[in-house]
């Protein structure tokens, strides 16, 4: 299952947008270091376990894979004040590092809006796409990707940041005979579903 997770992960960051105003408002500085409350794409789990204490989170609870050593997936929680969302934590690593990292949590109108305001004011602005009842603001930069993700659930808006790093996950590739980096485009999933076998 990891497999087909990196598989749509990677179809999704080719999903650059056309050239449009949208690149040119992106082109403004570098932002390839994607970043989302200090959690990156590409960080070592000792930098993310250090940036939840800080938060006053709980340390990461890591499974490794029993098919692949070098992969682990793991859990946290982040709650930085008790007026603050819960937000979950999970990240996909590969030899330490975050291929694929997912913030997610419950949030009410203005959380949401400070979310998507952080991420535009830092990266610029881009359309919503919508698939269904769930919508989406997507950004892309060399081989990284930085997704927010919300839809209405029982009258609550959940919510999720998505940060991919596509290079940890081409390096892990290319040391797997067989891997197919081909796959269905990325759905919007508010978080990557994946079982560490």
């Amino acid at each position: 299952m990891l497999l087909a997770v990196r598989a749509a992960l990677l179809a999704g960051l080719m999903l650059l947008p056309s050239g449009n105003h949208v690149g040119a408002s992106q082109a403004r500085r570098d932002t390839s270091g994607l970043q989302f409350f200090g959690f990156r794409a590409g960080a070592r789990l000792e930098e993310l376990n250090q940036r939840l204490r800080q938060e006053g989170g709980s340390q990461l609870r890591c499974r490794r894979s029993r098919r692949d050593a070098r992969v682990s997936e793991c859990r946290g929680v982040l709650r930085t004040s008790e007026d603050d969302p819960q937000v979950d934590v999970w990240v996909s690593a590969i030899d330490s590092m975050a291929g694929v990292m997912t913030l997610s949590g419950t949030l009410d109108r203005e959380q949401l809006e400070h979310w998507r305001r952080t991420l535009q004011d830092q990266y610029g602005s881009v359309g919503i796409r919508v698939q269904g009842r769930q919508s989406m603001l997507q950004w892309v930069r060399r081989g990284r990707m930085i997704r927010l993700t919300w839809r209405l659930e029982r009258g609550a808006k959940v919510a999720s940041v998505s940060l991919v790093d596509g290079h940890v996950l081409d390096s892990w590739g290319r040391s797997q005979p067989g891997v197919k980096l081909k796959g269905p485009p990325v759905s919007g999933a508010t978080q990557p579903r994946s079982r560490t076998r």
